[in-house]
């Protein structure tokens, strides 16, 4: 950039910080800085567009267009000039705006007098604020270097709006990081919690954007590149790291040692920002390119550039996980996303736990169903509003969470909660009755684990034994493969902790969701019908039996019992269990004490196993219905997918009629069934499934007191009729009916 255009931009930066800085209104400073960047461009119009709401653009300010437009002109995003720079994160520059495909013209501004237009968004670190704009009589095209120095603007515009320095209850804009919202994203794990905000990656806030000295910041953003690049070297060091994480610490390297990059953040240094700003300037601009490229491993590398970003900013600004902050009390941990290990670390300090992404299946869903904390996961955006220590509340029923909540809603939503803590009162006065219907049936609840901390509650729940124990937890939470010396130990202190209850074992369950970070992934179309759980296992024959000589020598002489999940066909389930037969026969031979009594089952997640031959149903020793994967297959929705997951009923009396067949062949050969699944924990559903003729189920340990309650009160053989009467009727669903006919018993 020519000299004369940097002094020109730091210029008008410096004029640019001092109405900033001036005490004014928030609109007065938006007004002030309109005319200010219309006077330093020499063009007749200025304007600033900010969002209403994520899909409404709003004229606030203006230079040159009419003034009653302000606050009364809005538009969609993509609507427009203006909605197109903000859909698409990129400028918009043309001599002939009236001419342009989507132009949207807008009479009570009085632009249609103005032929150029130039547009950039004000955006922070892929947040989307609004569009500045300039616009001029004659037809022309801005110069590279004016677009480059209104986007220079348009960041220090973004840092100041960050601030709030642009709202005031008098303007009645809304502030960031001060007014209440509500975040709808999906159900991870169910509950509810009140607590205050701790980010996972504390959100850098930059309150320097314009800086006078730029040799000194030069000197900054050096110093601070190299300590960048020290740490990815000491990183890369480190010895225990495998090939995969190499390669991508080498990628990290790459990129730190980008001489493009320090030599952009330098020239935006020069032409008058901060370190930080520059910083920030091309996080976003890297951003904004790589979100329209279509390959999938460039976007991939946009979670590098932004890790590598936030980490320089962290060293200039002494801001971060590192400072010595302190975690609030009632910490509800909030993250774009977090990993088993992570999350683990935090424990059963956190109150709840809100994700931008996540899956219900994911690895931090898992964990926080072993902690027994609310998750809420798909709650988009909420790491850029969130400020460490704001007031939040967790409905992990609803998949809600409310940032700064207003009282009346803080009021309910705590009425809610003693509701529940009184609920589990009653529930606790159950625990060491049976789960005995009023006909006399006993039905066996059992709860789901995969981790040592979930033994407790089965003393405290109530559970007859452990349904499901996850193993892969084991796994995930490392970064390599553990050792079977490690394994056996661990299953040893979970076999001794259950004091001679029962404990499925389910094998290794790892692929679509569950990745290891020490296994290469596999870039699948559909992971969750891809290569997974015994498939895996089969195929690396090496890692299966590892695991069956670890729950053979856990056991010692005790029972054992183990269950492969995903299995799709009779032969798998055979090559399966001839894998546990061989490693007892080879710990015979060892010397080693073998379990008194091994039960080798499979979980029926696929439609294709109901219909397997007579010969499985005989030779398994127990049948667990899977039923998470099972509903999806059956109904071809994705349970990631909220458009779809929640349209399919399991009362869906097709539904019920598939799983009776199941039942039936299980009869006939004498196999134990159970049921195991988040429907197994709720109380309607659970009821359905006992008048089927089920007599196990697994779930949460929370799920078990009110199944338990409701199962207690009612008579089966009658719910078995009103299930069939709605059969007869040619309803869709049994809930209805069931629904219904629970309300005339006073349940």
């Amino acid at each position: 950039m020519p000299e004369r255009s940097e002094s020109d931009s730091r210029k008008l930066l410096r004029r640019l910080r001092d109405v900033l800085g001036a005490q004014s209104k928030g609109q007065e400073r938006l007004d002030r800085i309109t005319h200010l960047i219309a006077d330093s461009m020499q063009t007749e119009v200025c304007s600033i567009y900010l969002f209403r709401d994520p899909e409404t653009l709003e004229l606030c300010a203006t230079e040159g267009l009419k003034p009653e437009a302000v606050h009364q002109t809005r538009m969609k995003l993509g609507e427009g000039l203006v909605g197109r720079v903000a859909r698409t994160n990129t400028p918009v520059n043309t001599a002939d705006a009236p001419g342009e495909k989507g132009f949207r013209y807008m009479p009570e501004t009085g632009e249609e007098l103005f032929s150029s237009f130039l547009g950039v968004p004000i955006q922070r670190v892929g947040e989307k604020l609004g569009v500045l704009v300039v616009q001029s009589k004659t037809a022309r095209q801005y110069s590279d270097d004016e677009i480059y120095a209104l986007e220079v603007v348009a960041m220090v515009l973004a840092e100041m709006t960050e601030l709030g320095a642009f709202t005031s209850d008098e303007d009645g804009m809304r502030a960031l990081h001060r007014q209440p919202v509500m975040f709808r994203g999906s159900t991870g794990q169910e509950g509810a919690a009140e607590g205050n905000v701790w980010l996972h990656e504390p959100r850098v806030v930059v309150t320097n954007p314009v800086a006078d000295d730029p040799l000194t910041e030069i000197d900054r953003i050096r110093e601070a590149v190299g300590k960048l690049r020290v740490s990815v070297d000491d990183l890369l060091s480190a010895a225990s790291l495998d090939k995969e994480q190499k390669q991508v610490l080498e990628a990290y390297r790459m990129f730190a040692n980008s001489r493009g990059w320090l030599r952009r953040m330098e020239e935006d240094i020069h032409s008058g920002l901060s370190a930080e700003a520059a910083v920030e300037k091309e996080q976003s601009a890297a951003r904004a390119r790589l979100e329209q490229v279509p390959d999938a491993y460039l976007r991939d590398r946009l979670h590098d550039l932004d890790d590598l970003s936030n980490r320089l900013l962290r060293i200039l600004t002494g801001q971060g996980a590192d400072t010595g902050a302190e975690m609030p009390e009632n910490p509800v941990l909030v993250a774009r996303n977090i990993g088993p290990a992570e999350l683990l670390d935090y424990g059963r300090k956190l109150r709840g736990v809100v994700l931008e992404e996540g899956s219900v299946g994911s690895h931090a869903a898992i964990v926080a169903r072993a902690l027994a904390i609310p998750l809420v996961i798909h709650a988009r955006k909420i790491t850029t509003e969130a400020l460490n220590g704001d007031h939040i509340l967790v409905d992990g029923d609803q998949g809600i969470a409310h940032l700064r909540p207003e009282e009346t809603v803080a009021r309910a939503f705590r009425d809610k909660i003693a509701m529940q803590a009184e609920a589990q009162k009653r529930y606790a006065s159950l625990r060491a009755l049976p789960a005995t219907t009023l006909c006399g049936t006993t039905v066996s609840l059992q709860m789901n684990a995969g981790l040592m901390a979930d033994l407790p509650s089965l003393e405290n729940s109530g559970a007859d034994g452990v349904g499901l124990f996850r193993t892969e937890l084991q796994f995930l939470v490392r970064n390599k493969m553990p050792q079977r010396a490690e394994l056996a130990a661990l299953y040893a202190r979970v076999i001794d902790a259950a004091r001679g209850r029962r404990v499925a074992f389910r094998t290794l369950d790892i692929g679509s969701d569950k990745v290891l970070p020490y296994m290469k992934p596999n870039d699948e179309p559909n992971p969750a019908m891809g290569w997974r759980a015994i498939r895996v296992g089969l195929d690396k024959p090496g890692v299966l039996r590892m695991q069956m000589q670890a729950l053979i020598r856990a056991s010692g002489e005790r029972p054992l019992t183990v269950m492969f999940p995903f299995v799709s066909e009779f032969s798998e389930f055979q090559q399966a269990r001839s894998h546990v037969l061989r490693e007892m026969h080879r710990e015979r031979l060892l010397g080693h004490p073998v379990p008194a009594r091994l039960d080798i089952g499979a979980m029926l997640e696929t439609p294709s196993l109901a219909y397997a031959p007579k010969a499985f149903f005989d030779l398994a020793d127990f049948v667990s219905i899977g039923g998470n994967d099972l509903k999806q297959f059956f109904f071809a929705a994705d349970r990631e997918n909220e458009r779809v997951r929640r349209r399919y009923d399991m009362l869906n009396l097709t539904f019920l009629d598939f799983l009776q067949g199941i039942i039936a062949r299980c009869a006939a050969s004498g196999t134990p069934l159970s049921f195991c699944g988040e429907d197994a924990g709720r109380p309607i559903e659970a009821l359905a499934l006992v008048a089927l003729g089920l007599r196990s189920l697994s779930m949460r340990p929370a799920s078990i007191g009110p199944v338990k309650a409701l199962l207690r009160r009612v008579n089966i053989a009658q719910a078995r009729a009103v299930i069939d009467d709605a059969r007869r009727r040619g309803d869709e669903s049994a809930r209805p009916a069931l629904m219904d006919w629970l309300a005339t018993q006073g349940t």
